[in-house]
C-alpha cells in the first residue's frame, strides 16, 4: 500500500526574491493578459452567465448583463493577479511556472500590485454601480477568500485549501444569479453548491497528476500530505453530493428534463470513475482522465443549464 507522501515546509529565505530578467526579455501585453490566468477567467465568464440567465428565465436584461459579466471578470482578473503576485516564491520552484513574468523579472512585484489593486477597484465599482449591492458584497467575498484565505494562509498551511478555496470559485454564478434577483434564493444556493462541490474533485485530479513538482514547490496539498489513496477517497463525497443538484434544479422548477437528465448522467459517470481509481495502480492515466473529464463535466454542465432554463 502506497504510503502518505510527507510533506516540509518551504525554508527558501530569499522565498520572495524574483529573478533577475534574463538579457533581451522584457514585458509584453502578453504577460499581463497571462497575469490574469484567461483559462480560468474564461470558464467562469460561462458560470457568471449561466447564473444571469437563470435568474432571468429568457428575459435579459442586456445592459445590467454586460456590466455584470464586465465587472465579475475585472474582480476574477484582480484576484487571479493578486495570486501571482504572493505566490511568486512557490512559482519559481515549479516547472510549469518558473517561466512565468514576475519569477523570470520580466515585470516588478510593485507593478503587478498595482495591476491587482486597480482591477479589483474597476471590478467591485462595476459590480455595485450596475449589478446592486448583493453582486458587489459576493465579489468582495470571492475576493477575500482566494487572496486572503486561500492564496494567503491556507495554500501555505493546510491541506483544507482546496475545499475552502472552493468559495470562492463558487461566487461568479451567484454574482450573476443575484444580479437580478437582488435576493439569495434556493436557485443562488444550488448555482453555488454545483461550483463548489465541482472544485476539490477537479483540482486533486491535477494535484494527483501533479504531486511530486507540487511536494518540491512546498505546497501542503492533499496527496502531497495524505497520499494519493487518501486523495482518491475524498473525491468521493463531493460527487455524491452534486447527484441531488439536477434533481432539485427541475424539482422546484428552475430547469427542465434536459439538465435532469444530462446532469444527472454526467455526475454518475465522474462517480463511476472516481470509484473505479480507487484501485487504479496507474494513477497519472487515471487521474488525466478524470481532470479533462471534470473540465468538459462543468462547460456542457452550464451550457445545458442555459439552454434548458425554464421560460417565465
Amino acid at each position: 500500500m502506497e504510503k502518505p507522501l510527507s510533506y516540509s515546509a518551504p525554508t527558501d529565505s530569499a522565498a520572495l526574491s524574483v529573478r533577475p530578467t534574463p538579457p533581451g526579455e522584457t514585458a509584453t501585453w502578453k504577460d499581463f493578459i497571462a497575469l490574469t490566468k484567461p483559462g480560468i477567467i474564461r470558464s467562469n465568464v460561462i458560470a457568471v452567465f449561466a447564473g444571469f440567465w437563470l435568474a432571468s428565465q429568457w428575459d435579459l436584461q442586456f445592459g445590467k448583463m454586460i456590466w455584470t459579466i464586465l465587472g465579475a471578470v475585472l474582480v476574477m482578473a484582480s484576484s487571479c493577479v493578486f495570486n501571482n503576485y504572493f505566490d511568486r516564491d512557490f512559482d519559481m520552484k515549479m516547472e510549469r511556472t518558473k517561466k512565468r513574468a514576475l519569477p523570470t523579472g520580466r515585470l516588478s512585484p510593485r507593478i503587478v500590485l498595482w495591476y491587482a489593486i486597480i482591477l479589483g477597484i474597476l471590478g467591485l465599482v462595476s459590480l455595485f454601480s450596475f449589478s446592486g449591492l448583493l453582486a458587489g458584497i459576493f465579489g468582495i467575498v470571492g475576493m477575500f477568500v482566494y487572496v486572503v484565505v486561500y492564496t494567503l494562509w491556507l495554500k501555505r498551511t493546510s491541506t483544507w485549501s482546496t475545499s475552502v478555496g472552493a468559495i470562492s470559485g463558487a461566487m461568479p454564478p451567484v454574482i450573476g444569479y443575484v444580479a437580478v434577483t437582488g435576493k439569495v434564493d434556493l436557485g443562488a444556493w444550488l448555482l453555488f453548491a454545483l461550483l463548489f462541490l465541482w472544485q476539490p474533485p477537479h483540482f486533486w485530479a491535477l494535484g494527483i497528476r501533479r504531486v511530486e513538482e507540487y511536494r518540491a514547490a512546498g505546497y501542503p496539498l492533499l496527496p502531497v500530505v495524505k497520499g494519493i489513496p487518501r486523495t482518491k477517497l475524498q473525491m468521493i463525497p463531493y460527487l455524491v453530493l452534486l447527484l441531488p443538484i439536477p434533481v432539485l434544479m427541475y424539482v422546484y422548477g428552475y430547469t427542465g428534463m434536459w439538465f435532469l437528465i444530462i446532469g444527472e448522467a454526467l455526475s454518475l459517470v465522474w462517480l463511476y470513475m472516481a470509484l473505479k481509481g480507487i484501485r487504479s495502480q496507474n494513477n497519472d492515466t487515471w487521474a488525466k482522465k478524470v481532470f479533462i473529464f471534470s473540465v468538459n463535466y462543468l462547460t456542457i454542465s452550464l451550457i445545458v443549464m442555459i439552454l434548458d432554463t425554464v421560460r417565465i
